[in-house]
């Protein structure tokens, strides 16, 4: 069994091969590119051998899945598949599994790093101190008692809740399946996003959710509001949230993902947009997550050699 990882997991490299060994066994020769690659031909190189082939967020378009001409088995490092073309897998009878649940914590965590990033001005606030100034203008404000809604209530949406319950605020929530969720009021998306005052995303791509938040719901947040986006990038209109940020319509964002990868172009609305704090999707990239996922990865695999069923998605 050929298994071709095409991309870095972000785990050290004698590390991640003893994984995929203790997981799989002699029966699989595992081939190991540390170098990320995006050109169509030099992917189809890459898999072009492979019964199995290992991607985290790299995009697979129509003509390297129909290069992989032995391809079975597409197992994705990542928790969405938005970067694959599905329906190509689909012609050819290959199996795409994910990885699901490896970033819960990592996600939520950056959501609050983000947030108390935000409201307790700290990057200006390094600025200040490394050119002699002090905490003029830079007062904050506290987590407890504020409104947060979480929209999407998965298991990343569920931790980020019972983060936010810890803090002391109030927490609402929007989601197509409602929960009962000990102390969170369910409620419309419209609703939440005109009552709280923080917003964080965790749904994923999908044609619904694509311009989620735009122009027209955006007037109904609050002044003060913040909005978090550790989510997918098209979930969010930048150009409309960009707009909100500079007239004043909400206060802030904190943005980890965007339209493409990183890095993100120069001219892109929300780098010119004041109060924007942005990351260049690092939310699930801990040592520890990227520990977890690699171990999913193998494990599926393993799975799917033995004919035992795997999350497919």
């Amino acid at each position: 069994m050929k298994i071709v990882i095409a991309e870095p997991l972000g785990v050290e490299q004698d590390l991640l091969l003893n994984m995929a060994r203790e997981a799989l066994g002699a029966q699989a020769e595992i081939m190991y590119y540390d170098t990320r690659i995006t050109d169509t031909a030099g992917l189809i190189e890459r898999g072009k051998d492979a019964e199995v082939l290992v991607v985290s967020n790299l995009p697979l378009n129509r003509e390297v899945i129909e290069g992989c001409r032995k391809l079975k088995l597409l197992s994705v490092a990542f928790t969405g598949i938005d970067h694959i073309d599905v329906e190509a897998c689909r012609r050819q009878g290959i199996m795409i599994c994910n990885c699901a649940g490896y970033s819960n914590c990592a996600v939520a965590d950056l959501v609050f790093g983000l947030l108390i990033s935000i409201y307790r001005n700290i990057p200006a606030c390094d600025r200040a101190v490394r050119v002699g100034q002090t905490k003029d203008g830079l007062v904050g404000f506290e987590l407890e008692g504020k409104k947060f809604g979480v929209v999407g209530t998965g298991a990343i949406g569920s931790r980020v809740i019972r983060i936010a319950q810890a803090f002391g605020c109030d927490v609402y929530a929007y989601s197509r399946t409602p929960k009962a969720i000990d102390g969170v009021t369910n409620v419309s998306l419209d609703q939440l996003l005109s009552v709280c005052d923080v917003v964080s995303l965790h749904v994923p791509l999908t044609a619904d959710t694509k311009d989620l938040i735009n122009r027209d719901n955006l007037k109904l947040m609050k002044p003060n509001a913040v909005l978090i986006n550790t989510a997918r990038g098209p979930v969010v209109n930048s150009g409309d949230l960009a707009a909100a940020l500079s007239d004043g319509t909400i206060a802030a964002a904190g943005i980890d993902v965007f339209e493409t990868e990183p890095p993100i172009p120069g001219n892109h609305p929300l780098l010119q947009a004041p109060n924007a704090l942005v990351t260049p999707h690092v939310a699930f990239a801990t040592k520890e997550a990227l520990v977890k996922r690699a171990a999913i990865v193998f494990d599926n695999i393993r799975k799917w050699m033995d004919g035992t069923p795997v999350h497919v998605m």
